[in-house]
């Protein structure tokens, strides 16, 4: 146990549930300053984790976005530098996410038959999505229990409790990530996580969320090549579903 993790992780404040404050505990600015703390190389970690996060969900998109390029490449990024098994799975979850959102997205738009041609995905779920593409939830239920509620209020047009859902999954799955980490890196990465789920859920817009989400789904999915996916991480840690976005 690092003693400036101790301080630092003692010097932030609770950040309480997801949906309950009007604003985070602590301001960008405030959070910025506490983590000088960290350890020179653990920052790197951080701001990489930070890169793909932001990438990952920006102001502009949504958490029902496809997995695209920029996301792909910035991903391949984190995973060539960065070996900590709780970060990459962190980071792969974000990943699955998304590309069953993608799978989702494409069913609701009437394509009956999984794509073909360029990759549309990422991970080790995308063959089992295109072989199980008219099993309602893909035949994934018993890994992502999430998928027939979201699969649902995508059906029904629900898309702002489509989109809180989506954060509440991502909330939980910070939960099973940060249990047993209280003073190491994984600790802060999970509260700096938590943090801007918070942080962008205070500035959540329901009646732009209702138009961003009609524009993606009209939108295509194409422009992912293969060669652009990056490496699986270690399966070896606990399988849980995705993590949070960072602004």
């Amino acid at each position: 146990m690092s003693p400036r993790y101790t301080a630092l992780m003692a010097s932030l404040p609770p950040l309480g549930g997801l949906l309950e404050a009007r604003a985070p505990a602590i301001s960008m600015l405030k959070l910025e300053s506490r983590l000088t703390l960290l350890h020179p190389e653990d920052k790197r970690t951080l701001d990489l984790m930070v890169g793909f996060l932001s990438q990952s969900v920006r102001d502009d998109d949504s958490l029902a976005a496809p997995v695209d390029a920029r996301l792909l490449e910035s991903a391949n990024q984190f995973f060539k530098e960065v070996s900590n098994p709780t970060l990459r799975q962190l980071v792969a979850q974000r990943l699955d996410l998304r590309t069953i959102i993608a799978a989702l997205r494409r069913r609701h738009r009437g394509e009956s038959e999984p794509p073909t041609g360029p990759a549309w995905g990422f991970g080790p779920w995308v063959n089992t999505i295109e072989r199980r593409w008219k099993e309602p939830a893909f035949g994934l239920e018993a890994v992502f229990p999430w998928i027939p509620n979201v699969s649902h209020l995508l059906e029904s047009g629900d898309l702002v409790t489509l989109e809180r859902s989506l954060f509440g999954v991502i909330w939980k799955d910070l939960d099973r990530l940060g249990f047993g980490h209280h003073f190491d890196l994984e600790a802060v990465v999970v509260y700096v996580a938590r943090w801007a789920l918070v942080d962008r859920w205070s500035h959540y817009d329901a009646r732009l969320a209702v138009t961003r989400f009609g524009d993606l789904v009209s939108t295509s999915l194409a422009g992912i090549t293969n060669g652009s996916q990056a490496p699986p991480p270690p399966r070896s840690a606990p399988a849980t579903q995705p993590a949070a976005a960072s602004r």
